[in-house]
């Protein structure tokens, strides 16, 4: 070590200059740095259920679309209400990335004509509205309320609310930028309107999601940064009431931030609603090391020792546990890199290299700042002038004798503690609902849950049955078979609030064709009248109305599109699953696909991240430790006070009713790796002082004064840290938030009061 200082003390200056200097060259990529939101982000290319959505959208097109949806308390049949949608409508036909729009007043209506019964017509449900009257207005809400194809779809039961949605031209919904571009242009439509005619005009679908995520995202990544780094440095100054106790840590922090976003820009990432964390991440565990440093230094400093020697000693006490501290976050953190989940995985990687750097840069830039920092300290009046290394204070003599005198009762109350609130564990309920990962204020979820309490499922499944050979969609068995779905899937479930494909026409044409009588709404007794029913509606529809989004071109694959209430993603599977078995038990097939569905498929992904990613964190922390100890017991021992925070946390979740979602997720790994930090300053302080010869009492004492303030304190700096995230709109980062910083806390308890405790017992034992 002696050789190493005497190196950082001939090249401080070089250090101090070359490192930082090379780090801003590197940074100068950060001009290119960009944001995604898209959903592909979440999946891998290589993943099934992202490949089996795109063979759907190559079969039917792009089933992404802007919804506008609206309300007039008095009804929408009205010149003014019906006005809006028609101009919305219109204007939306002629803008750009909108492939097609559907809205009351496109909507191709089947009817016979009064003049002639024999005559079938399709045309506009609404059109020439300033020229109607009220008795015109009824007939058409009569009509709209009670039609299947309406219902439920452009306008409420109760006549009061209205959709309009344009569909997207293929892969619109793919590009952050078109997104943005889209929603800038939908909302020039629809803002004078809306502050023409007063109406609150709530807009949803693909697009609007992505810009909500890429917005939010660049709102957190330009919010918590600098709200940390101001956060942190006030904590270090309050704390060590020193400027540089502040800067030179923070230096280290922020240099280690730039080199790791810099990598990312170089290798060609964009950050997202995680990665855009990944400074606060990086400075919340950069900055732990850097504190370890600077308070043993201090320490020395105000014991009398003369700077370079109190350097030297202060990296023979903290190298090997910072050390090892780095690798055990850096493993934490790198086992979220199994997670499907990408911006999980993405995010992963990234920290874990950073509290790498992080711990490079604590061992070479710090220690050559400390260096140049040879201003004079005052000394401690209590100092050992023998050795002017340390002395125990009494303070941490009787704290000492307090845990050891009261050893079994602190475990036995915490492991009765922990026994209650594990049993939570049986409750937690795992919920990776895309729009619930926004906060409530959020437009996109003020308007997906404006649609569902006025008008329909805001989400939607696509169901693609298979009929089994070409051209059988028109067989009146499978079309009474598609019936008997429709009518056991809406009965089962409630949340199925609309169901449509071209079955409805059929039976519209059928009805027709039957002097309008009810009793005729159903399927056709020939597989030739389905034909000419189907051939007829697609010659009559305008150009961009077809019906090729319906089924594929050998006309054996009919689309059902299903519009589903915003539930937790356990009813999402359970809906899945029961629609997957209807069909298999039929002598048909079909598959459950769509936005909706990936995200609900998604949850195992995100259970998958919590257990597997905890897993081989704590089975490869376990195995370090083990190398190191030696012994089985004092893995244990180590163990206990680090994996108790996050059972605990899970644990009252479970009991308060709160569900585990990907920021829950991605917490469980973190704590873990940041939480065992601690655990590793106190053992090797530990193992420091019983090396001294030091009674159990003492032992403890001089773990508590050599480690307890920088664990106090790191602790203290980590969770408000994290507690930041809970000013976040994004639903997971608030949870992260919440969670980890209170599983800290809790480790911290455990840290100080349950391990010695253990380790107390343990020599007792001996």
């Amino acid at each position: 070590m002696t050789q190493y200082i005497n190196i950082l003390q001939k090249f401080r200056w070089a250090i101090v200059i070359v490192i930082p200097l090379l780090i801003l060259v590197l940074a100068s990529n950060l001009k290119n740095i960009s944001f995604e939101g898209s959903y592909r982000i979440w999946f891998g290319e290589n993943s099934k259920t992202l490949q089996d959505y795109d063979n759907f959208r190559l079969t039917f097109g792009n089933d992404d679309a802007v919804t506008i949806t609206f309300k007039d308390e008095n009804g929408i049949f009205n010149k003014k209400a019906l006005g809006a949608i028609k101009d919305i409508t219109d204007k939306l036909w002629q803008t750009k990335y909108i492939t097609r729009v559907d809205s009351l007043t496109s909507y191709q209506y089947v009817y016979a004509s009064k003049d002639d019964p024999d005559e079938v017509l399709v045309e506009d449900f609404i059109y020439d509205i300033q020229n109607r009257d009220e008795k015109y207005f009824l007939n058409r809400k009569q009509i709209a309320i009670n039609d299947p194809q309406t219902k439920g779809s452009f306008i409420s039961e109760d006549g009061t609310t209205a959709m309009i949605s344009a569909r997207l031209v293929p892969k619109a919904g793919e590009s952050e930028d078109i997104s943005s571009e889209l929603m800038k242009l939908v909302h020039d439509i629809v803002d004078p309107i809306q502050e023409q005619t007063n109406y609150k005009f709530y807009l949803n679908g693909g697009a609007a999601l992505t810009t909500a995520f890429v917005q939010i995202a660049q709102d957190d990544g330009s919010t918590f940064t600098p709200l940390v780094v101001v956060s942190v440095m006030i904590l270090l100054i309050l704390l060590f009431r020193k400027v540089s106790g502040a800067l030179i840590p923070m230096v280290v922090v922020v240099f280690t931030v730039l080199f790791v976003l810099s990598i990312q820009v170089l290798l060609g990432y964009k950050l997202n609603n995680f990665t855009a964390n990944i400074p606060v991440f990086i400075i919340a565990i950069g900055i732990a090391d850097a504190v370890h440093i600077y308070i043993i230094w201090l320490m020395y400093r105000k014991n009398g020792l003369d700077n370079k020697t109190s350097v030297q000693k202060t990296l023979e006490k903290n190298l090997v546990p910072i050390f090892l501290t780095s690798l055990t976050t850096s493993i934490g953190f790198a086992s979220l890199a199994i997670s499907k989940v990408i911006p999980i995985a993405t995010l992963g990687i990234a920290t874990a290299s950073g509290a790498i750097i992080a711990f490079v840069l604590s061992v070479t830039l710090m220690p050559a700042l400390l260096l140049l920092l040879n201003k004079d300290v005052k000394i401690s009046e209590n100092i050992n002038d023998n050795e002017k290394d340390y002395i125990i204070e009494d303070k941490y003599i009787k704290f000492s004798q307090f845990i050891i005198k009261n050893d079994i009762k602190i475990v036995l109350i915490t492991g009765f503690i922990f026994f209650v609130f594990a049993l939570g564990l049986f409750k937690v309920v795992v919920d990776s609902n895309t729009i619930r990962y926004f906060d409530k204020e959020v437009e996109i979820r003020k308007a997906t849950e404006f649609t569902m309490k006025n008008l329909t499922g805001p989400m939607a499944y696509e169901i693609v049955v298979d009929s089994g050979e070409k051209n059988a969609i028109k067989d009146p068995k499978f079309m009474r078979e598609v019936q008997k779905f429709y009518d056991e899937y809406q009965n089962k479930f409630s949340e199925i609030r609309h169901m449509s494909s071209l079955l409805d026409v059929v039976k519209q044409f059928n009805k027709v064709m039957n002097g309008g009588k009810e009793e005729f709404y159903t399927v056709p007794v020939s597989k030739e009248l389905v034909a000419q029913y189907l051939f007829f509606y697609s010659m009559s529809l305008p150009q961009g109305m077809e019906i090729s989004d319906k089924m594929d071109i050998e006309q054996r694959l009919l689309r059902l599109t299903t519009r589903v209430d915003l539930v937790d993603t356990s009813k999402d599977l359970e809906m899945i699953k029961w629609a997957q078995d209807w069909w298999e038990k039929s002598d048909y097939s079909a598959k459950i696909l769509g936005l909706t569905i990936m995200f609900a498929y998604m949850q195992s992904d995100v259970t998958d991240t919590l257990i597997y990613s905890i897993s081989i964190a704590l089975a490869l922390v376990s195995v370090m430790m083990l190398i190191i100890f030696k012994n089985i017991r004092l893995l244990v021992i180590f163990l206990i006070p680090n994996v108790l925070p996050m059972i605990l946390i899970v644990g009252i979740m479970g009991w308060l009713g709160m569900n585990i979602d990907i920021g829950v997720a991605i917490a469980g790994a973190i704590v873990l790796g940041v939480a065992v930090d601690d655990s590793i300053h106190f053992f090797y302080k530990y193992f420091d002082g019983k090396n001294k010869g030091l009674d159990i009492v003492n032992n403890l004492a001089y773990v508590y004064k050599f480690a307890g303030n920088a664990i106090l304190f790191t602790t203290i700096i980590l969770s408000l840290s994290f507690m930041i995230f809970m000013k976040s709109e994004f639903a997971p980062n608030y949870a992260f938030g919440v969670v980890t910083a209170m599983a800290l806390f809790i480790a911290f308890i455990c840290d100080i009061f349950l391990l010695p405790a253990l380790l107390s017992l343990l020599r007792k034992k001996k």
